[in-house]
């Protein structure tokens, strides 16, 4: 029987039925932890890519290679403030990305290493009653299949979909291989994007004849209420739907403040699956130690508003976020019932 035919998930099993009782908290930023340590140029060479062509500083999906003991702290550091989904740290990892480096080549490696130190780090951290997950992160490229690069010519594009689907399904195999239970496709600001990646996870579940829950993460970029790409939520939403994804949901550009109308638009609309959210931790601050300019107790007290509105299903954070943002968002959260979808379809998902 095929994944697609039996519509079982054979990881993160456990996952659909913890939603329904609780508020699940996702981890924080990964970028804003890592700048924490101030490395330098050798941190991210090590001894292997010392001689590389190109700067590899700031190129973070590569420390899973030449640090891997500040990624598993990090894992850690989320774990221990209450995160029940840790997200591999590979929101660049992919070969699209990684040719900007001159590291194409290392993308499965980069993924598979990525997975086993988050399924590593998870599995020290579970109890029987408190399992905790691999989200198999899945970025937007820096590429986008929707918007020209060229303002003097609208129908220029730098990036086809077949490519782009290819790219993540070497990304996705390597994942799979390396312990992820679920995939999230984040930072959506291009839907064709997005739609290239989520074929490229339903055709690799149905030849691995195992399906794993996935998670489709939009970002509203500005008070237009749209992604880059265009699209309204509801239009988002729309166009993601066939997926039959787990949860749905936005982070990154904006705060929870700012978020709060489309969360709760995304809350009213989405009836066939959960919500997720994980903002920014308010508007960049260069003053501040995180780079942005919201407290713990802030970003906390925010995302239990949306708890208390009935708009949440998984809570989380996203860049400026820390594990002191995430204790605090755990702790606020923890005292509300979840978000309850309604819709037959949602229904007889869960119990397929």
């Amino acid at each position: 029987m095929t994944a697609r035919s039996s519509g079982r998930y054979t990881r993160g099993a456990d996952l659909p039925a913890i939603l329904r009782q609780r508020i699940v908290v996702i981890d924080g930023a990964m970028g804003t932890m890592i700048q924490r340590h101030r490395l330098g140029e050798s941190d991210f060479r090590g001894a292997r890519f010392a001689a590389h062509p190109k700067d590899l500083r700031g190129n973070n999906d590569l420390l899973v290679l030449t640090r891997p003991d500040i990624v598993r702290a990090i894992h850690d550091a989320y774990l221990r403030a209450g995160a029940d989904i840790v997200e591999t740290n590979t929101f660049g990892a992919n070969a699209i990305a990684q040719e900007d480096y001159g590291l194409a080549h290392l993308a499965r490696e980069m993924n598979l290493a990525a997975a086993r130190l988050a399924r590593d780090a998870c599995d020290a951290a579970a109890t029987p009653d408190r399992p905790r997950f691999v989200a198999g992160a899945l970025g937007p490229t820096p590429k986008t299949a929707s918007i020209s690069p060229d303002v003097n010519d609208p129908g220029a594009r730098n990036v086809g979909f077949d490519e782009l689907r290819d790219a993540y399904r070497e990304q996705a195999e390597a994942l799979l291989d390396g312990g992820c239970d679920l995939f999230l496709v984040e930072t959506i600001f291009d839907t064709l994007n997005a739609k290239a990646a989520i074929f490229a996870l339903d055709e690799l579940m149905e030849e691995r004849g195992e399906r794993l829950p996935v998670i489709v993460s939009g970002t509203v970029t500005d008070a237009s209420g749209r992604i880059l790409s265009g699209q309204t939520v509801a239009a988002f939403w729309h166009s993601v739907r066939h997926a039959r994804p787990l949860a749905v949901g936005l982070n990154c550009a904006l705060g929870a403040a700012l978020m709060r109308p489309y969360i709760e638009e995304l809350a009213k609309i989405a009836d066939e699956t959960f919500v997720s959210c994980y903002p920014n931790a308010g508007l960049p601050n260069p003053m501040s130690e995180t780079g942005f300019d919201e407290t713990p107790e802030v970003t906390g007290a925010l995302l239990e508003d949306f708890a208390r509105a009935g708009f949440l299903n998984i809570a989380g954070g996203c860049c400026g976020t820390t594990p002191e943002h995430i204790a605090e968002i755990a702790r606020r959260v923890g005292a509300w019932r979840p978000r309850a979808p309604g819709s037959r379809l949602f229904s007889e998902l869960l119990a397929a």
